[in-house]
């Protein structure tokens, strides 16, 4: 599912790279398939599922999260969105957003020859987007690990982060709202 979510905001740095890849083969020169830094892309993804996957089990046994898959806290629910609304505004944020945000940017710093170097651009193009959503994919467990509806309206919000001129400013304000949201929340209990 976390795949689904967020393969779709990494296409761009997915078609930029098989376009460069494509050029250089036409021109002569070696160059690893675009599958190479699309697996590194997603051996980070997976990584982080997998983390995330640690978590909701210890979240569940703590009955922080319900079996269903829903908060089984109000406190642990308000937490994640004020948490996940904060994030937003951080200089973390704003970094892994920027590489994510700029393609050609990113692959002009990052870009090593050959099929190592499509690895290792794929898994740190990973490890930057996991670092711009990690607290957005943690909202899932506040409304829901399985809410597709909640599923949907993050992984469009993210693509629109990553991809529309007015993206930061959409991520700042969301994060605005998430954290009232999560104030209101935890004091109305």
């Amino acid at each position: 599912m976390m795949i689904g979510m967020m393969l779709p905001s990494a296409m761009p740095m997915i078609v930029l790279q098989f376009r460069i890849a494509r050029k250089s083969r036409i021109q002569g020169r070696s160059v690893a398939p675009t599958v190479v830094f699309t697996a590194g892309y997603l051996l980070v993804r997976s990584a982080f599922s997998l983390v995330v996957t640690i978590a909701q089990g210890a979240l569940v046994d703590l009955a922080l999260v319900t079996r269903a898959m829903t908060s089984g806290s109000a406190m642990m629910a308000s937490g994640v969105l004020v948490v996940a609304g904060l994030y937003q505004w951080t200089p973390q944020k704003r970094a892994c957003l920027e590489h994510c945000r700029t393609p050609k940017t990113f692959l002009t710093r990052y870009w090593r020859p050959g099929t190592r170097g499509a690895l290792l651009l794929g898994l740190r193009h990973g490890a930057y987007c996991v670092g711009c959503c990690w607290a957005l994919m943690g909202v899932l467990f506040a409304v829901g690990v399985m809410n597709l509806a909640w599923v949907a309206t993050i992984a469009i919000f993210v693509l629109v982060e990553k991809t529309a001129p007015f993206g930061p400013w959409t991520g700042r304000i969301a994060g605005a709202a998430l954290a009232a949201f999560g104030l209101v929340t935890l004091t109305s209990e």
